[in-house]
């Protein structure tokens, strides 16, 4: 079966709309203050205080961090008396991602870190 120039055209059009939506994923993950709270939220929930403490940021960065992660649909939120508590919205298939990351760091070596662009390297 062969597709006609307009099917070719919606699977493109498919394919780029995945990789758009994969490429603002990896963007959430990329600060590694957001990265830091997600892993703290893969051990359970927490309120904003016990994140600042934990992670000696200040409350406004991890309230806005927060608040992007929400707004991206990885994490979720709840009333607890007066507090918000955060949690991760999909933590199996965080928890999944996070892992096959590090099997890909591992993979990778160094080189990862010391890529001239976006490693230590790129920093200077």
């Amino acid at each position: 079966m062969t597709m006609t120039g307009a099917q070719v055209d919606d699977v493109h059009s498919v394919e780029a709309g995945a990789v758009e939506a994969a490429a603002y994923l990896f963007h959430g993950f990329s600060d590694r203050s957001r990265l830091t709270i997600l892993q703290h939220l893969a051990l359970g929930e927490h309120r904003v205080v016990d994140l600042t403490g934990h992670l000696g940021l200040a409350q406004s960065t991890v309230s806005r961090h927060l608040s992007c992660l929400l707004d991206c649909g990885l994490v979720t939120v709840r009333s607890q008396g007066r507090a918000s508590v955060y949690a991760l919205a999909h933590p199996e298939a965080t928890l999944e991602l996070m892992a096959a990351a590090e099997r890909l760091l591992g993979l990778t070596g160094d080189a990862v870190s010391e890529c001239p662009r976006y490693g230590k390297a790129g920093q200077s």
